[in-house]
């Protein structure tokens, strides 16, 4: 990890960052040995990297707001559910880690992860794509797909559980999760071969 340099964070912001990153990160990497999906493994390791940065800044603003021991002993605990958070990361990136090694995953674990949770699957928005610049509450890709888009990357930064109100971008990174078939309808509205989304009349183009 490179260095990083101490910025004032809130505390409290800091541990929902990284308990909302956390939950995405076991997400995808559970979908990444499903799907044996590199690209999603190594969204997961991006992941890991941003919640060290987090966890080295929640610790360094616990220790400048101690002013006496009642508030250390407050801290501590704060502190416990940051180590703990980070330990959650540690784990899922593990589980990347085997994807990109190509180390082969036991059939029934496969299998377990796929019946126990609806896929996820990592998509990009093209230039062409019907999807950009609409809100998510226009699309109602839960109502009309079974899809509930869980997170968005746009750029280097990170929108998690975006709201009916979040706009999609071009080149914006999709994290969606629900049936194969909402998913596959998805990934073609977001490379730009279905049209007609908002008329709730999907339209494939040959």
């Amino acid at each position: 990890m490179d260095k990083i340099e101490y910025e004032p964070v809130s505390l409290r912001d800091s541990i929902r960052e990284m308990k909302d990153i956390a939950m995405l990160m076991i997400d995808l990497a559970y979908s990444a040995v499903v799907f044996n999906s590199r690209d999603i493994a190594e969204e997961v390791l991006d992941l890991e990297e941003k919640i060290d940065v987090l966890t080295y800044l929640v610790q360094m603003n616990a220790m400048l707001a101690a002013r006496d021991a009642e508030d250390a002993e407050q801290l501590t605990a704060l502190l416990k559910v940051a180590t703990a958070t980070d330990k959650m990361s540690d784990a899922a990136a593990d589980i990347a880690i085997t994807v990109l090694k190509g180390i082969e995953v036991h059939p029934l674990i496969v299998e377990a992860i796929r019946t126990a949770e609806e896929p996820i699957t990592r998509v990009i928005v093209s230039e062409h794509s019907v999807l950009s610049n609409k809100k998510l509450g226009e699309l109602k890709l839960r109502t009309d797909m079974g899809i509930d888009i869980i997170a968005i990357k746009r750029g280097h930064k990170w929108i998690y559980d975006p709201s009916k109100n979040t706009t999609i971008e071009v080149n914006d990174v999709l994290f969606a999760r629900g049936s194969r078939t909402g998913i596959d309808k998805l990934t073609k509205l977001a490379l730009g071969n279905a049209v007609n989304i908002c008329s709730g009349e999907e339209t494939v183009e040959e």
